[in-house]
């Protein structure tokens, strides 16, 4: 799971947001403390901490004192609306600037996504 290319506290960071993201960390459940991250990754519990505090700081997390760090209300929704918003972003704003300089019209382009177009841009035959 770990890569060389992202610091580790941020892959950590990732990894737990997936999970509340695709719901099998649901809403009021604990999440793993900073020495299970940290023996499961072999990380330094320091590392692990800075992940889950980065969750905690977006909110996505709240601690609750003495028992752990849970997964906060409403953090999944706010996960994905997040995610949708960066997915418009990096995908969906370049590919509609491309069509448009393509001179590709809004039909063709639905086409084109639903699988019914050519990929020559043309409308399915």
């Amino acid at each position: 799971m770990l890569d060389e290319g992202t610091p580790l506290f941020a892959q950590i960071a990732e990894q737990i947001a997936d999970d509340i993201a695709e719901g099998s960390l649901a809403e009021g459940e604990r999440v793993p403390s900073t020495n299970e991250l940290a023996a499961f990754y072999r990380i330094n519990p320091a590392t692990a901490a800075k992940g889950i505090n980065v969750l905690a700081d977006d909110g996505l997390l709240e601690k609750r004192r003495g028992i752990g760090m849970f997964v906060a209300a409403g953090a999944r929704q706010k996960l994905l609306t997040d995610r949708r918003q960066r997915f418009a972003e990096q995908y969906l704003d370049p590919m509609l600037s491309e069509a448009r300089r393509l001179g590709i019209d809004d039909e063709t382009l639905i086409s084109l996504i639903r699988g019914n177009g050519h990929r020559n841009g043309g409308p399915a035959a």
